[in-house]
C-alpha cells in the first residue's frame, strides 16, 4: 500500500487501561469483574458473558500502530465492544463513559492523523446519555457515537431513545452499531454466537430500526452496520413479503428493502462474491473498511482484501478505504 494512498479502519476495538480498571474497582457490585483465566485477561457481566482475552494489542496504542502500518492502515476509528456499559449502573456508567470518552480525545490528541474515536453513551438511561453526547461531542477527535444492537431488554427503536437520535441528527454524528452476542443454548458450540449470532443480531436491529421507524423519523441520521450488514442484505426479500401480506408490516412508507441504502456497511464479510453482492445492492459509496481489530475473528490485512476484490476499479477501492468514512465522519 503506497504511503501516499490515505486508509481508515472504522471497526477497531479499543479497551482503554483506564475503562478496565473502573470495571476491576467498580464492577463487582453490578455483578461485573476482571478476571484472569489461564493467564489471559477478560471482562466478565454476570455468568453469560465474557469479553477476551483482553490482550494488549487492545490497549497499547504503541504497540497498535505498529501493527497498524504492518497492515497499511493509516487511522483507527477507536470504538468499545461488548459488554459496552449497559449492565452497569447509572453512576458508573456514567464514569465508564467518560473514562472512555476522554481516552479516545486523548489518543486523538496524540496521534491526530492516525486515531479517531466513537463515543461511548450510558444508554440505559437515556437522559445521561444525552447530558454524555452533549459532552463528548465537544471532545477533540469524536466524530461518532457507538451504540450496541440491544439496551438492556429494549431495542433501538424504543422510543425512549429518540432524544438520542435527534441530538446525533442535529450534531451530524453517524451512529455505528455493534453485535452484543445472542446467547442461546444453541450456539454455545462450533463457536457459533460470533459465526451465526453476530450476523443475526444486526440484523435484528436493523429490522427494528427499519420497522419501528427510527429512519422515518430521522431521515439525516446516518447508521453504519457492523459485519458487512449481517444477514440484514439476504433477508431483504423476506422483510418485503411481511410488508406485503402482514397488517403489522404495512405501516412504512415504502417496501422495507428500500432502507438498505440509508445504512453504511463496513467490509467484513470474509468473503469477496459477498462484498460484492452488497456494493451491488446499495452502491460502492455505503461501503468502509473493517477489520474488528484485533479479535481472533478479525481481518488481518483488511486493506489487502479490498485491494484484491477484482471487480473494483481503483478509483472505488479508495472510495471504499477512504473516501466514504473521510465524507461521513468529516475527516
Amino acid at each position: 500500500m503506497p504511503a501516499s494512498i490515505k486508509t481508515i479502519d472504522t471497526h477497531a476495538h479499543y479497551f482503554p487501561q483506564s475503562y478496565i480498571d473502573l470495571v476491576a474497582k467498580h464492577g463487582p457490585r453490578v455483578g461485573a469483574s476482571v478476571v484472569e483465566v489461564n493467564g489471559a485477561t477478560f471482562i466478565q457481566v454476570g455468568l453469560n458473558l465474557r469479553t477476551g482475552p483482553i490482550t494488549s494489542t487492545f490497549i497499547d496504542l504503541d504497540e497498535r500502530l505498529k501493527l497498524m502500518d504492518a497492515q497499511g492502515v493509516g487511522m483507527h476509528a477507536l470504538s468499545l465492544t461488548q459488554p459496552m456499559v449497559y449492565w452497569a449502573d447509572d453512576d458508573l456508567g456514567v464514569q465508564l463513559c467518560i473514562a472512555y470518552n476522554d481516552a479516545i480525545s486523548a489518543a486523538h490528541k496524540a496521534h491526530p492523523t492516525r486515531f479517531i474515536g466513537f463515543a461511548c453513551l450510558p444508554m440505559q438511561n437515556p437522559k445521561l446519555a444525552l447530558e454524555e453526547l452533549n459532552r463528548a461531542a465537544k471532545l477533540p477527535g469524536v466524530k461518532g457515537v457507538y451504540l450496541a444492537t440491544g439496551i438492556r431488554d429494549r431495542e433501538l427503536s424504543d422510543r425512549s431513545f429518540f432524544p438520542v437520535y435527534a441530538r446525533c441528527e442535529e450534531l451530524g454524528l453517524p451512529i455505528f452499531l455493534h453485535p452484543m452476542m445472542i446467547n442461546n443454548e444453541r450456539m454455545k458450540q462450533f463457536y457459533l454466537v460470533n459465526i451465526c449470532g453476530n450476523p443475526f443480531d444486526t440484523a435484528l436491529a436493523a429490522c427494528h430500526l427499519i420497522f419501528g421507524g427510527v429512519l422515518d423519523a430521522f431521515p439525516k441520521l446516518e447508521i453504519s452496520l457492523p459485519h458487512a450488514g449481517g444477514a440484514l442484505p439476504i433477508l431483504r426479500g423476506r422483510m418485503d413479503r411481511g410488508f406485503v401480506i402482514r397488517a403489522e408490516c404495512k405501516h412504512l412508507p415504502r417496501p422495507p428493502s428500500e432502507y438498505l441504502k440509508r445504512f453504511t456497511y463496513d467490509t467484513i464479510s470474509y468473503n469477496e462474491e459477498i462484498l460484492e453482492y452488497l456494493i451491488k445492492l446499495v452502491g460502492v459509496d455505503r461501503i468502509m473498511v473493517g477489520s474488528d481489530y484485533c479479535f481472533d475473528i478479525a481481518y488481518e490485512e483488511p486493506i489487502k482484501f479490498v485491494e484484491g476484490v477484482k471487480s473494483l476499479s481503483e478509483v472505488q477501492k479508495q472510495q471504499i478505504l477512504w473516501n466514504n468514512a473521510a465524507k461521513l465522519l468529516k475527516l
